[in-house]
């Protein structure tokens, strides 16, 4: 595998990510040949931000592969409390580790912490970018219920704005033929500028409602999230948008028989209980099917990970991103990195407009 870290599931190739995909497939039908393939490695896991699935996730899939695990999942027991930087604590942490996943609250502090690091950097999540390994667990999901990646039309119901999941498996599917999206959600939870960008340079077709009801009959896919209350600025604005989208029994009545339901999970109370009763309902084999993703993952990523030393990166511009929450606020000595993209300039850590 040619990509050294994974902080966009773009810097993989569609070769490498089908690659993946299969290997995932094998390790699913003979886990025994997988026993020890990453004996004497070490997984770090840091994160920044609750997590059950994902970081569980990783640990149960290094530990199944041969590995050992080490982290963070708790700040407040690391040095990050006596005010040490992203980059010195990433730079200790690759000097134990043979790889890293890492999550955190600030947009782009993956990328900001691959410039520094020894060993392989996988995102698990930053902010409300990006969440590169969920899509890997989505895509790997769909490959084998669906039985393809094309031809699909999905529809993305509850926080599209901030649900960084919804973000990462757009600009994965855009990527595969004739795929439509259905965009259901309220207003002011509507899919970012810059994801509307990419379905446009893709030529893909997509619409946006407000009703699932009207929604649901079209589906091949339905991809349900969470109001997430810890990307709201106050309790305020979190009360007037959870619970308005919520998925039970007899809204699917109005579904196709073969529709496939997805969640990244945790869910909060946007599907009832009794859904999961429905065969249509395969959220929890998704999170199954995210183990032996993450599985593959590493071992590719391990692949021709020795010897590696980071490439110094210097600044690109003078422009400054703006975006409170990108990791270049909280972390000023990071290089300025910016990009030119339909004539505007773009942060490279969080892809939100400058200027």
């Amino acid at each position: 595998m040619k990509a050294r870290n994974l902080i966009d599931l773009d810097d993989f190739s569609m070769e490498e990510l089908d690659e993946i995909v299969t290997l995932a497939g094998d390790i699913i039908k003979n886990p025994k040949n997988y026993a020890h393939a990453c004996d004497g490695k070490i997984l770090a896991t840091v994160f920044y931000e609750p997590s059950t699935r994902t970081q569980m996730s990783f640990q149960t899939a290094m530990l199944r592969l041969g590995g050992s695990i080490i982290g963070i999942d708790n700040p407040a027991g690391s040095s990050i409390t006596k005010g040490e930087n992203l980059k010195d604590t990433i730079k200790i942490i690759g000097g134990y580790a043979d790889i890293i996943v890492m999550r955190t609250a600030l947009e782009g502090a993956a990328k900001a912490g691959s410039i520094y690091s020894k060993c392989p950097i996988i995102n698990a999540g930053d902010g409300g970018h990006l969440h590169p390994t969920q899509t890997l667990t989505d895509v790997t999901t769909l490959s084998f219920e669906l039985g393809r990646l094309d031809n699909i039309t999905i529809g993305l119901c509850g926080d599209l704005k901030y649900g960084r999941t919804v973000h990462s498996l757009v600009k994965c599917m855009v990527k595969y033929k004739n795929n439509k999206f259905v965009f259901i959600s309220t207003p002011e939870l509507t899919i970012p500028d810059y994801i509307r960008e990419i379905l446009d340079e893709y030529g893909c077709e997509y619409s946006f409602v407000d009703n699932l009801n009207d929604a649901i009959p079209e589906l091949d896919v339905l991809y349900m999230t969470r109001i997430q209350r810890e990307r709201f600025e106050t309790q305020e604005a979190y009360e007037k948008q959870k619970g308005i989208f919520v998925l039970d029994t007899e809204k699917l009545k109005n579904a196709r028989s073969d529709l496939k339901i997805l969640h990244p999970l945790p869910r909060v109370d946007e599907i009832t209980d009794e859904v999961d009763y429905d065969p249509r309902a395969i959220y929890f084999k998704q999170a199954v099917y995210g183990m032996y993703a993450r599985m593959a993952l590493i071992m590719k990523m391990l692949e021709n990970s020795e010897g590696y030393e980071p490439t110094r990166v210097y600044s690109n511009s003078e422009l400054k991103c703006k975006n409170p929450k990108c990791v270049t606020v909280l972390e000023p000595y990071l290089p300025t990195l910016v990009i030119e993209k339909d004539g505007k300039h773009v942060c490279e850590y969080c892809d939100k407009t400058i200027g």
